[in-house]
């Protein structure tokens, strides 16, 4: 399973969602995040919560078991089609950059994706 930034700043930001996601993640063999995706939790989470929320986030990981995957030149040309196939402006799913390195890490194993809203679910992704 990939791991969406959705979902896990809506773990830890205890949204409603927060119980089903843990449950998910922890059920799962496989939990990926892509390396930009990271990136992008990190800046959302420090940002809401400063040095406090990087802990936090780190600790999830750490705890999660989450495997960072590098973002390589598959998963690039992945994103540029996500973008040109469902982007924001062009396709009811709208999918943002971020969104781009979920979907193409996704894509690029062969796993469902986990993720908070509807974007995705307007793709050909599978739900986590």
């Amino acid at each position: 399973m990939v791991i969406d930034t959705s979902a896990i700043v809506a773990i830890l930001f205890a949204e409603p969602e927060r119980e089903t996601f843990n449950e998910k993640i922890a059920a799962a063999t496989t939990r990926l995040i892509s390396a930009p995706s990271w990136l992008e939790c990190n800046l959302v989470i420090e940002a809401r919560k400063q040095a406090l929320g990087r802990a936090e986030f780190e600790l999830f990981v750490h705890e999660a078991d989450l495997t960072v995957v590098e973002f390589d030149r598959l998963q690039a040309d992945l994103a540029a089609t996500a973008w040109r196939t469902y982007g924001k402006g062009r396709h009811p799913a709208g999918l943002n950059f971020g969104d781009c390195f979920a979907y193409a890490l996704a894509k690029s194993r062969n796993e469902p994706l986990l993720f908070k809203g509807n974007d995705f679910s307007q793709t050909d992704i599978a739900q986590a």
